[in-house]
């Protein structure tokens, strides 16, 4: 919930005497229909609570409803905010936009809790006054007609291979990590946990690739730790992977097992050293709108 100063752009409604409401048994308001977004549309209001939560639940239920559900399409996507009008503060309590799809038989959505019963009745308040208070609705339709924009672009430095060489490996801490390096326009580093992490911890040698950058890039790319006595090296491959945050990284908790690594007579650590290789074979940048 926020607080605005705009009215409500689509309908408004006015109950007085709403304190009548409970005397009198009223346990819903339905308004007139009300046009947005090229459909029909109305408020129901429940002052004690809807059958949800139970009657008098301690809270008014608020839903935006379509007014003739026999004219929905296959389903309407609508963003919508409920109102209500604070008069001490000349400013509307708004629900915020919420997404949500109308269909025949889901034909309205809401809030069973939208205030407390106490809270709008509180003089203080400003949501009751005079015995009046004010309820409204924006309605926006999300046009089917939106388009997908997709530009793919590849680079000429793609494929790009590049060989690192560890030193003092048993002397390593926490992790290591590669200088940066630019492959594809993009910026990147190579992370390797010689005692694992996630699912690896203790047992595994972790390493993934992570992009430095916040664009959302498609990459195929493998990781290699070479074997420097045989050519049995240690290679993973990853085909299309998705990178969409900043320092996103990929790669695998469980690369290799510790004591493979570590034993001096399986060749992956030679002189304390140990050579990594890494391979992007192609890379694109992804833009949806």
């Amino acid at each position: 919930m926020e607080t605005r100063e705009a009215p409500p752009a689509h309908f408004m409604f006015k109950i007085e005497s709403f304190s009548m409401s409970e005397l009198c048994g009223i346990d819903k308001f339905e308004t007139a229909e009300f046009a947005a977004g090229e459909y029909n549309w109305r408020l129901i209001i429940y002052p004690n609570g809807d059958n949800i939560v139970g009657k008098d639940s301690g809270y008014v239920s608020v839903y935006l409803a379509m007014a003739d559900k026999s004219s929905l399409p296959v389903d309407v996507n609508a963003i919508f905010s409920i109102f209500l009008y604070n008069h001490i503060s000349g400013k509307y309590l708004n629900s915020l936009g919420r997404t949500r799809r109308f269909r025949g038989m889901k034909s309205r959505w809401g809030f069973s809790k939208f205030i407390s019963k106490e809270s709008l009745k509180d003089p203080s308040n400003g949501y009751v006054v005079d015995d009046n208070c004010v309820f409204g609705a924006e309605v926006f339709v999300v046009k089917r007609e939106a388009v997908t924009q997709c530009f793919s672009l590849k680079y000429a430095d793609i494929p790009y291979k590049r060989d690192w060489k560890i030193t003092n490996f048993s002397k390593l801490e926490e992790h290591w990590r590669s200088e940066e390096f630019t492959a594809g326009g993009q910026k990147w580093n190579i992370l390797l946990y010689p005692n694992g992490i996630q699912s690896g911890a203790g047992s595994h040698v972790s390493l993934y690739l992570q992009r430095l950058g916040s664009e959302r890039v498609q990459v195929s790319y493998s990781i290699c730790i070479k074997n420097q006595v045989s050519d049995q090296h240690i290679k993973k491959s990853e085909t299309d992977r998705l990178f969409i945050t900043i320092d996103n990284a990929w790669g695998w908790s469980k690369f290799m097992e510790i004591a493979t690594m570590i034993d001096p007579e399986k060749g992956f650590i030679v002189n304390d050293s140990c050579l990594i290789n890494v391979e992007i074979s192609s890379l694109k940048l992804d833009v949806a709108q």
